[in-house]
């Protein structure tokens, strides 16, 4: 049975850091996609970044535009683990943040159906 559990949310400042990490288990360590999403009160969930592993282990990551150039989806060093790292934070990121996992012969985007997920992990930026 697989399960996916998420850690690393919390508060911090406009402009602030924080990285998010994901243990998925479940699932082989190739041929899947994980991803990162979010809902923010009052708001749909929307994808923020996905990443592919190829079944020869290349990744491919694909990131929403409202992210591009200051998060970052990283498989970590333990296997079926992503990371999350998010710099230069805005107000508007404020959000659940949760961790999904889905098997994929093939590349996924940010529009793929993903089947296990996540309890969430809270994000706040403040001042």
């Amino acid at each position: 049975q697989a399960e996916v559990v998420e850690s690393g949310g919390g508060s911090v400042q406009p402009g602030g850091s924080l990285r998010l990490s994901c243990a998925v288990s479940g699932y082989s360590i190739n041929n899947n996609c994980l991803g990162w999403f979010r809902q923010a009160a009052g708001k749909v969930r929307e994808a923020v970044a996905v990443i592919y592993c190829s079944r020869d282990y290349l990744y491919y990551p694909e990131y929403a535009d409202s992210v591009k150039g200051r998060f970052t989806i990283s498989e970590g060093n333990v296997e079926n683990t992503v990371h999350l790292q998010m710099d230069s934070l805005k107000p508007e990121d404020t959000a659940m943040y949760y961790c999904a996992a889905v098997s994929s012969s093939g590349y996924c985007t940010l529009k793929a159906e993903f089947r296990d997920w996540g309890q969430g992990t809270q994000v706040t930026v403040s001042s």
